[in-house]
């Protein structure tokens, strides 16, 4: 890759189950390129199954980055993911390999793409208050109370989500009274302002074939030993970030319901199945509302029966990735 500016990062986001990781990889080795994860739960380590991690094999033929650099007890923020991220990305340019972003995160994306603002510590006295308050006039209060101070923030927000629902109100408060401390982190510039351009692609697909997929790949991870993954984490301490991933929790809770005895747990998981395959599809509608906003996003449609090689043709043919990648030398 040539020292010219700017220097393309291609971006492939999509809603869990449509495909991205398989598009990643073809776009990787028909563009020398490299993969870097933008899912809040494959940093963890040992959560492999649940998380669709790309096994080692796929791995050994195409890097990978942002993939099991945490134990599951850390907590992780989109601050951590934004300056990990963009180290990777250096390294990557300056191997002369393309770097290729992919996943289902949404806040992650945005945060390289639109930059970060500067946001206040936690503040455990506020966060007390808002907790009673919650424990008093229930959930339904505080995000009634965060769509009057930062309605956008609301939206991005489901109304059962206490721990984001807190944090945000945390921030409207701080950003009203301008009294907070030392600021957690000093803003983060777009990727644009870096010297970057980004190429952002989405991927779709026809919500019947999307849901159909979802529900076929929840029962194949419990066949491949999903329930005996999440007991060997339950041994640990497991973060709150970790604890609350698309279908662990369910497991979690099954496990902390019905003991660690393999046998009685299997017996309980076809009941546990279909609200986890429900909570996929629920999370997979929620990413497409997220993904929409992106402005400057080029959406593919992959269609039942088209193979990667001729949707990787297509993106290339449309999106002006071979015009970029010709004048960077790729």
């Amino acid at each position: 890759m040539k020292n010219s500016a700017p220097i393309p990062v291609l971006m492939i986001l999509g809603p869990t189950a449509s495909g991205k990781s398989a598009l990643a990889l073809e776009l990787a080795r028909r563009l020398k390129g490299e993969i870097l994860s933008a899912d809040s739960m494959q940093v963890y380590r040992g959560m492999d199954i649940g998380t669709a991690k790309p096994g080692r094999a796929e791995r050994q033929k195409i890097p990978h980055h942002l993939i099991d650099i945490l134990e599951p007890s850390r907590r992780f923020s989109v601050v951590d993911y934004y300056r990990k991220a963009l180290r990777a990305i250096r390294k990557v340019q300056r191997n002369g390999k393309l770097p290729i972003l992919a996943g289902g995160t949404g806040f992650y994306i945005r945060a390289l793409l639109e930059g970060l603002e500067a946001s206040p510590p936690p503040d455990q006295k506020a966060r007390k208050k808002l907790e009673a308050w919650a424990a008093r006039a229930g959930m339904g209060a505080l995000y009634t109370r965060l769509q009057k101070v930062a309605p956008q923030r609301a939206k991005q927000l489901e109304r059962t989500d206490l721990k984001r629902i807190i944090r945000a109100l945390e921030v409207a408060g701080w950003k009203k009274n301008k009294s907070g401390g030392a600021m957690k982190s000093a803003n983060l510039p777009a990727l644009r302002c870096l010297g970057y351009a980004p190429v952002v692609i989405g991927l779709e697909v026809d919500r019947p074939l999307l849901y159909a997929r979802i529900n076929a790949r929840a029962r194949a991870m419990l066949r491949r030993g999903w329930l005996g993954e999440c007991l060997r984490l339950s041994k640990g301490r497991i973060s709150a970030t970790a604890a609350q991933a698309i279908g662990y929790r369910r497991l979690f809770e099954l496990i902390a319901e019905h003991g660690t005895k393999a046998a009685v747990l299997k017996q309980r998981v076809p009941a546990v199945l279909p609200l986890i395959q429900q909570d996929t599809r629920r999370y997979a509608k929620r990413q497409m509302t997220w993904f929409r906003r992106e402005k400057n996003a080029l959406w593919f449609s992959w269609p039942e029966g088209e193979t990667c090689k001729a949707l990787s043709d297509r993106v290339l043919r449309h999106s002006g990735l071979s015009i970029l990648f010709d004048r960077q030398g790729i």
